[in-house]
């Protein structure tokens, strides 16, 4: 059974501490979301090796496929340990709100970990195409069907209209920090493993927008000579406030203010009666 609701918000606000407090250490931090930014990086790279080749077939699969092998993203974030920007927008929130960090500490935590993914991202997004794996063709003279999914991507990312980039990441966002949440309210490893399995595999099936997914995305494009620097940061100008609603307002700040209200309409047990005193029929 999974844990209280209320005891889950309060292990998010010793989280966001948590996190406030890592990020004293600039150096610590930075490394940790980093690394995070790579981690997502790795799922889009497997996503495109593994789905590249059904959607070079137009096999109807191929988005349940892709949504299938993403899972891995949020694994190692959650299991290996590292700061995601997305799913530090419903934690730091919950942490203010609860008054386990400051509003500043939880706007910083979020800033740093957003410019730590980018560099993960961009970083492990160039180490990939100097790899050169994405660029194996099936077949000699036919196209790489990594590197052509990749661009398939980008230019139905570049071709979505503002309001479109921003709805689709409010609901990215909302599947993904509820994966977070449903994992923070079980004790069993594979119970969490399962959470995030299925809220990764609805958001990229139904093809909504991750920013952090979209650093790697995109950067393997630019290195390929296929998008620019500019259609990066124009969608992560959309995309980035979109999952901010989605991660803390509409996933965060319902479960906090609901813990919240909960927690004053409980009443305060009487203290028990001392030795010393006779208790009262």
């Amino acid at each position: 059974m999974p844990i209280p609701y209320t005891e889950a918000v309060d292990d998010a606000c010793s989280q966001a501490a948590d996190k406030a407090a890592t990020l004293r250490s600039p150096l610590r931090y930075g490394a940790l979301a980093m690394l995070a930014g790579a981690y997502i990086g790795l799922a889009v790279v497997l996503l495109a090796s593994v789905a590249g080749p059904l959607a070079a077939s137009g096999n109807p699969a191929t988005k349940l496929v892709q949504g299938a092998v993403f899972g891995i993203a949020l694994t190692l974030v959650v299991f290996a340990g590292s700061e995601l920007f997305t799913g530090n927008n419903m934690t730091m929130l919950i942490g203010w709100l609860k008054g386990g960090v400051s509003g500043a500490s939880a706007l910083l935590v979020n800033v740093a970990s957003l410019v730590g993914n980018f560099v993960g991202a961009v970083v492990f997004a160039a180490v990939v195409h100097w790899s050169g794996v994405l660029a194996v063709a099936a077949a000699p003279g036919k196209p790489a069907p990594g590197d052509a999914l990749i661009l398939k991507l980008v230019t139905g990312k570049m071709a979505a209209t503002d309001s479109q980039l921003f709805w689709r990441a409010v609901l990215c966002n909302m599947l993904v920090c509820l994966g977070i949440w449903m994992a923070t309210r079980t004790r069993s490893d594979g119970a969490k493993l399962a959470v995030l399995f299925w809220a990764l595999l609805a958001f990229v099936a139904s093809g909504f927008e991750h920013s952090v997914a979209n650093m790697t995305i995109f950067a393997l494009a630019i290195y390929n000579g296929d998008a620019g620097w500019g259609d990066l940061f124009h969608n992560l100008l959309l995309t980035v406030p979109g999952n901010v609603v989605g991660g803390a307002l509409v996933v965060g700040l319902p479960y906090a203010l609901s813990a919240r209200a909960k927690a004053k309409a409980t009443p305060t047990p009487a203290p028990a009666p001392s030795s010393s005193e006779p208790a009262l029929a």
